[in-house]
């Protein structure tokens, strides 16, 4: 029995490995060709090339109509950083107030936040588009911040709202009898026992707010002002003399970010979750 166990774990862990390996061979043939010559990209399309080049790194960086990558890595990672800052604060408060407060039609504000979760996006593209256009806003990064500023994520609010349910209200009426407003008790209790959700936003802002192409195109229009995703489509030619060289080795850049984050903070993505419970 002890026999077949054993062999059984090792035809697992084979064919988990095995399987993780075809997963990721997009990944590695993308980073591969980012090493190739040009002309090898596609015409030797395994990973390992008999050739390999740095070129495709150096062009990418300093070769995007007259602009460093590197400006795109700047804007990415300043709208990156206001969108979690902001969401961090704001969403917080929103979910401390459904959590902990009581306040006329609470239940009603509730419902109606969550509604918004359901709206599909494009149904407020217009309107959105029009009110950022009216306060020419458009070509500026405040329409990617401004509205996260306003708590308009309820996905956070909501993953919060479930998150500060768990913490005992014994700890916030013991602050109260001690003295503690209702801004000291969520400072000094709320704040500091939240900190897996509040990582899980975190984590998760920054992720979507990075990999965000749809809105960045939207209210982007000059090259000063694009992001990484935005860059990355400027190589993209529409008369199909694209540079892929190009193209992979500036995407294996954008992509060490969002890994480095993930994979340093992946613990806290499943605390931060597990933990919320979904309460009625």
């Amino acid at each position: 029995m002890d026999e077949r166990s054993t062999t059984g774990k090792i035809f697992t862990h084979l064919f988990i490995i095995m399987f993780g390996i075809l997963m990721l061979y997009p990944v590695l043939w993308m980073i591969s060709s980012s090493l190739k010559p040009e002309q090898l990209i596609f015409s030797s399309p395994s990973i390992w090339s008999k050739e390999w080049t740095l070129e495709n790194y150096i062009n990418g960086w300093n070769t995007v109509r007259d602009v460093s990558f590197g400006l795109f890595f700047q804007n990415s990672f300043l709208i990156s950083i206001i969108s979690v800052v902001a969401n961090i604060v704001t969403c917080s408060m929103a979910a401390y107030a459904f959590a902990r407060l009581q306040f006329p039609l609470k239940k009603l504000w509730f419902s109606c936040m969550l509604m918004t979760i359901m709206l599909p996006a494009h149904a407020t593209l217009i309107p959105q588009y029009t009110i950022f256009h009216n306060l020419d806003w458009v070509n500026t990064i405040l329409p990617l911040t401004v509205p996260k500023v306003l708590a308009t994520d309820a996905f956070f609010i909501f993953l919060m709202v479930q998150f500060f349910r768990g913490i005992p209200r014994e700890l916030d009426e013991s602050a109260i009898m001690d003295g503690c407003g209702i801004i000291r008790v969520y400072t000094h209790i709320i704040m500091p026992l939240a900190v897996p959700v509040l990582i899980t936003t975190s984590i998760f802002t920054f992720i979507w707010t990075w990999d965000d192409f749809f809105s960045q195109i939207l209210y982007l229009n000059t090259v000063d002002q694009f992001t990484v995703p935005l860059g990355l489509r400027l190589f993209l030619d529409s008369q199909g003399e694209s540079s892929w060289g190009s193209v992979f080795a500036m995407s294996v850049l954008s992509l060490i970010p969002i890994t480095t984050v993930f994979f340093i903070f992946q613990r806290y993505i499943v605390e931060g979750i597990a933990t919320t419970g979904i309460k009625g």
